[in-house]
């Protein structure tokens, strides 16, 4: 099978990485533009990109679909499959018609629930249980297509996004060679997706600053929604510090955002009278550290209260 590969970030690799390990003739990768990246602000391809020239894989990086340069290309290349997973752009439905087999897309939730941008992190923000991979077959809706296959799996209580976003990254290949065999053999059957559904948007840094208003739970899953960026935020003696992990704890709290033991451990209490134990923190300007080493360079007194 002739497939034009589609996909940005390092979610899309593995699933790239699969189609060539199983024989499939990856005939050309579509990826966005190079971007600024860091501090310095160098220009980076993303990592399908270096993943592919690895293979020396025809690489084509458009701007847009809408000057008809990419469709031309992708009909010359006369794909019997589009595989898309975090492309990052909408395709048009010229685009979409042009494989005999369509186009489908690795897609990193249960659909209908958390259709968009980034189901993954919105999925740990709302304290999720479950997640999965959806294998759907694209329409001109965003992610509105019919399912050819799902695969289901759990999210830990401590686990970050950062964390589902690699395990559902290594699913997701195993899903997308699993129906490009049932397309294959004529077995593949489309199902309409049914129940609630509702549209994950992009992450900000609007989400970092922690409201310790919020209960333990609800500022738990923010902390490991948001990791590894934007992360959650607070301020902790007159100093802006990142939060990158936390855990739940049975410490009775006290007032939102109080310090209720700083020795080696920093338990702090929530709007609901429970607490949450950081224990891993970035100050401004500074490497992040695990709380032990954070607390031994900053004596923070119990009854301090977090975010002033």
């Amino acid at each position: 099978m002739r497939i034009v590969f589609m996909g940005t970030p390092d979610f899309a690799v593995p699933s790239l990485q699969k189609l060539i390990e199983e024989n499939y003739e990856v005939a050309a990768v579509f990826t966005q533009p190079d971007k600024k990246t860091g501090r310095k602000q160098l220009i980076t391809p993303s990592a399908v990109k270096s993943e592919a020239l690895k293979y020396s894989l025809p690489v084509y990086q458009p701007q847009t679909f809408k000057d008809g340069a990419a469709f031309d290309i992708i009909k010359n290349i006369n794909p019997d499959l589009i595989v898309v997973a975090a492309y990052g752009k909408i395709l048009p439905k010229s685009v979409l018609n042009i494989p005999k087999y369509g186009c489908i897309c690795v897609h990193a939730s249960l659909l209908p629930k958390y259709r968009g941008a980034a189901p993954i992190q919105r999925a740990v923000l709302n304290g999720d249980k479950e997640t999965g991979i959806s294998i759907m077959q694209m329409d001109k809706g965003i992610d509105t297509g019919d399912i050819l296959y799902t695969v289901k799996t759990k999210i830990g209580i401590n686990e970050t996004s950062a964390e589902v976003f690699e395990r559902l990254s290594v699913l997701g290949a195993d899903a997308l060679i699993h129906t490009v065999n049932l397309i294959e053999n004529g077995k593949a059957d489309p199902k309409k997706q049914v129940g609630e559904s509702s549209y994950a948007s992009m992450i900000d840094k609007s989400l970092s600053p922690i409201d310790w208003n919020k209960s333990a739970f609800e500022i738990h899953n923010q902390i490991r929604g948001l990791q590894t960026w934007p992360c959650a935020e607070t301020v902790i003696c007159s100093k802006a510090v990142k939060i990158h992990s936390s855990v739940l704890t049975d410490t009775q709290g006290a007032k939102p955002g109080e310090v209720i033991r700083a020795d080696k451990e920093l338990i702090v209490s929530c709007g609901d009278g429970k607490c949450i134990s950081v224990t891993e923190v970035q100050p401004a300007g500074k490497k992040k550290m695990d709380i032990r080493s954070f607390l031994a360079g900053n004596k923070i007194a119990p009854g301090t209260i977090l975010g002033n």
